[in-house]
Order: structure tokens, then C-alpha cells, then sequence
């Protein structure tokens, strides 16, 4: 598979309070009684919220080093779906990102915007911590958090949104940035006000994230277990916390709280340990040890990891020191043994893909999406794969596949090539501009657009030119937007 060298990532948790690191681990205020948080029925998210939201997320995107794996976005986005409905949110289709990090840390952004880093894999051997995590990032979507910390912070006129953003972005490495920096030390005003309305939304969102797991089939003691081993870890790097504590920090009386809770809860935990999250979480120890594969195998085998778990892992680096053939057979034997798992074809698929078997990754890829259809991961392979032997068949089904998957910029970057090698100019340079404003070069994404108005007027192309200025609107509505995080 392919090498992605992880950086370090610096905070980029969602603290609505916007409490400094050290303000929220010195102090230990204790907030108010806890409101009755909504049970039945669901709660919109609001047309604004997903406008910063997801304009946020292509600032991100430029800034930020993204960890690209269809794989892995697959489960996850799969993993979101699952909690969604159990969440009381409606009305949004989140969008999932993956931070290439080895830091132990989640976040997420008003309007639907989850992120998970690597290290978070690495750091859950099992899938139920893992989900305790996500479903109390969706708490704090579902509990408004933001909206609600912006009318408190009105009242000391601090761009609340602005602010906060600019700090992720700012953890995120731009640390030169200036105006970045200003945004970010706006903060101050009102750390001292806002601190205990932030252990309240914390405390809010492990309640939502508990009924959330237990919702969905997880026990919902992996929360209060991962705080403890949060705690541990701390204890044990000499008090330095994982990158998500920074921004979630974890008290006594918040575990005891949470501890209570799961104490009156009937959980009827129907989600055993998971095979397929211990495949992702081998791809993730492989990402992050990409420069000696020997520490993901030595991480691994400290864990109570399934063998499966490590064929798949020992398959992985085999396709990445060029013996193919014996990870085709170890993947092809995995893929026998659970028929169900869409993820190993597809690894295969990809494996021969890389090594320039073109022909076996189509071939991989028909037959798997004959039996499954509709896999992302597969698709992306065969449209990439059908780019080097027919340009018109990977356009179609590159196509379909951005109209599934609007927020990936990947596909828009082989959309856009497909459509050039296919005689369809005007197309490739409007799959260029998505691709460009998806990763945040939104200016460069709308003199795009202009390339490709003019290569439809030239070709008379009604239908592009038609398109083109739909999503001219939205791209200049994203640029406006911007302007809220200067």
C-alpha cells in the first residue's frame, strides 16, 4: 500500500468553551445541574451551522495533513451512520475526515464536520472505546453546543465561530500565521466565563454519547473505560495528556458522573469485538509506524488482536515491500474465510493496482461489485485502474461515484482526469474546481470555473454551461462564508 509519512497534529478537539489547554486541566469548577437533555423526536441543524461547518473543513483540508484511505473513510462514515439515529440529529449528512496524526484525538465542528486521527485507532484496541469517542463528539453536534455557545458569547462580542476555527487551523500547523494567531488570542476575554459552561457541555455530551452507544448496541462502560485509560496514560508520560484531553479534559467527579449513569442503564450489548474495526486499526498502526512496518506488528501483538487481524496487517506490509503475490493469496484466503468483509477484495484490488497489475485490479474490482455493489473504496480502485485502459468507462463510473460522494476530493481529482482523457474538456475543468475548492483554494477553484465556462461556450456544451454557473453560486457563497474566519 502506499507510504503516508504522519506529522505530529496539534489540538484540534471542538472546546466550545475556548478554555487555553492549561486553564481547563488546572481548574476543576464544577458546573451547574445538568439540564434534561432531549429523549425523543430530533433537532435540526441549522442551514448556518453547515455553511461554516463545511467551509471549515476545506480551510482544513488545506492546512492540515489529511490521511487519505478509502478504506478506512469507509468504515468510518459507515460507523457515523450507524450512531446517527440514536443521535436526535436531522436534517445533515455528516461529513467524516481523517487527521494523518498519531496523537490521540477527535473532533467535531458545528454543521456535521467529524475528524478522527489515526492515533485514535492505534490507541483503541477495540471497536466499543473507539465508538465512546465518536458518539461523544456527535453529542456535542446534538446538543447544539455551539450555537449555544455562540449567543453566550455574544455577549462579550468575540467572534465566537472565528475564533475557535482559527485555533483548530492554527493547531493544525500554522503557526506562522499572524492573523491566525490574533483570532486565536481573542479567546482570552472570556476563558474565566466560559470555563464551567464547558464542563457542562462536556458532561452533556458524555450523557448524549453513552445513550447514543447504547442505542446502537455498545456497552457503554468503554467510555468510562477509555477516561480511566486516558488517565493511566497520563500517569505514565508524566502528565503529559493526549491531544484529546487537552480540549476534553477528563475529571474525577465527570467519570464518577458518567459512571453513575451507566450504572442505571440496561445495555444490551449486541456489538461483539469487531473483526473489521481490527483490520482498520491494522491499516492505521501500518500508516503510523510507515517507516519501520515492524513497530505496527510489535504494537499489534501487545494487544489481544484476532490472528485474522494480523494476516491482513502482514499482508499489508508484504504489498508494501513488493511481494504481491503472497499478499494477493493471504488477502484472497481472508476473503474466503469472511465473505462478508467488502473491505478485503477491495484491499486486494488495491494491492494490484499499485503493483501496475491493471488488468487483475479490473477484473478484482467488476467481480467484487458485481457481488457488492456500490463499495466506495472498489469503485475508486476500478475508476482509477479503468483510467489506464478505457478513459469513458472510468468518467461513468468516476461520475456516479462524485455524485455519492460530494465532499471527496479524491474522486474529483480522478473525475477530473477521466473527463480529460474522455474528450469532455469542459467537465474535467469543472471536476478541477470542485477538487480545488474541497481543499480549500477556493480563489484558484472559481478562475477554474472560468476555464471551463469558456471551453463550454467553445463547444457549445448547454449542459456544462448550465452547471458551471450552479456551482459558481455555491463556490463564490463559500468564499463569502471565508471571510467570517479573517
Amino acid at each position: 500500500m502506499q507510504r503516508r509519512h504522519l506529522t505530529c497534529l496539534g489540538t484540534l478537539a471542538l472546546c466550545l468553551a475556548l478554555a487555553t489547554p492549561s486553564a481547563a486541566l488546572d481548574l476543576d469548577l464544577e458546573p451547574p445541574e445538568l439540564p434534561s437533555l432531549v429523549n425523543g423526536g430530533s433537532q435540526a441543524v441549522s442551514g448556518e451551522e453547515i455553511r461554516l461547518g463545511r467551509t471549515w473543513l476545506r480551510q482544513f483540508r488545506a492546512r492540515a495533513p489529511i490521511w487519505q484511505d478509502p478504506i478506512t473513510q469507509a468504515y468510518v462514515d459507515s460507523l457515523v451512520a450507524r450512531l446517527l439515529p440514536y443521535s436526535s440529529l436531522s436534517g445533515i449528512r455528516p461529513v467524516t475526515t481523517l487527521v494523518a496524526s498519531e496523537q490521540l484525538n477527535a473532533f467535531a465542528v458545528p454543521g456535521g464536520v467529524i475528524g478522527i486521527n489515526a492515533g485514535l485507532f492505534a490507541f483503541a484496541d477495540q471497536e466499543a472505546p473507539m465508538v465512546s469517542v465518536v458518539a461523544h463528539e456527535l453529542g456535542h453536534l446534538s446538543q447544539h453546543h455551539y450555537a449555544r455557545g455562540k449567543a453566550r458569547a455574544e455577549q462579550t462580542q468575540i467572534p465566537t465561530m472565528a475564533a475557535m476555527l482559527a485555533g483548530m487551523l492554527l493547531a493544525a500547523g500554522s503557526g506562522s500565521d499572524a492573523g491566525l494567531a490574533a483570532a486565536l488570542g481573542s479567546q482570552a476575554a472570556f476563558i474565566q466565563d466560559q470555563l464551567a459552561y464547558s464542563r457542562r457541555y462536556e458532561r452533556e455530551a458524555d450523557q448524549t454519547g453513552l445513550q447514543i452507544m447504547v442505542g446502537a448496541g455498545y456497552d457503554p462502560q468503554a467510555m468510562v473505560d477509555m477516561f480511566r485509560t486516558m488517565q493511566r496514560m497520563i500517569a505514565l508520560q508524566g502528565g503529559n495528556p493526549p491531544e484529546f484531553l487537552l480540549t476534553h479534559p477528563v475529571t474525577e467527579s465527570r467519570i464518577s458522573d458518567a459512571q453513575s449513569r451507566v450504572d442505571q442503564m440496561h445495555a444490551d450489548a449486541s456489538r461483539e469485538k469487531s473483526l473489521e474495526y481490527q483490520l482498520v486499526r491494522a491499516r492505521a498502526l501500518l500508516a503510523i509506524h510507515d517507516r519501520n512496518p515492524n513497530q505496527a506488528v510489535t504494537r499489534q501483538n501487545r494487544d489481544s488482536t484476532p490472528e485474522d487481524a494480523r494476516r491482513y496487517l502482514r499482508a499489508l506490509i508484504d504489498a508494501e515491500q513488493g511481494r504481491t503475490d503472497a499478499a494477493l493469496n493471504a488477502l484472497d484466503a481472508l476473503s474466503r474465510q469472511h465473505p462478508d468483509l467488502a473491505m478485503l477484495p477491495a484491499t486486494a484490488a488495491q494491492v494490484a493496482l499499485e503493483a501496475g497489475r491493471v488488468d487483475a485490479a479490473i477484473t478484482r474490482g467488476r467481480h467484487q461489485l458485481r457481488l457488492m455493489p456500490g463499495y466506495a473504496p472498489t469503485t475508486l480502485v476500478l475508476g482509477e485502474a479503468l483510467l489506464q485502459r478505457d478513459p469513458d468507462a472510468a468518467y461513468r463510473v468516476l461520475r456516479e461515484l462524485a455524485d455519492q460522494h460530494p465532499e471527496d476530493p479524491q474522486v474529483f481529482a480522478l473525475l477530473a482526469e477521466a473527463a480529460g482523457h474522455s474528450d469532455r474538456k469542459a467537465w474535467g475543468h469543472l471536476a478541477r474546481a470542485e477538487q480545488l475548492q474541497l481543499t480549500g483554494h477556493i480563489d484558484r477553484g472559481i478562475e477554474q470555473l472560468g476555464v471551463a465556462k469558456k471551453v463550454a461556450e467553445e463547444t457549445g456544451d448547454i449542459n456544462a454551461l448550465a452547471r458551471i454557473e450552479q456551482r459558481r453560486e455555491a463556490f463564490i457563497g463559500y468564499r463569502e462564508t471565508m471571510e467570517d474566519f479573517r
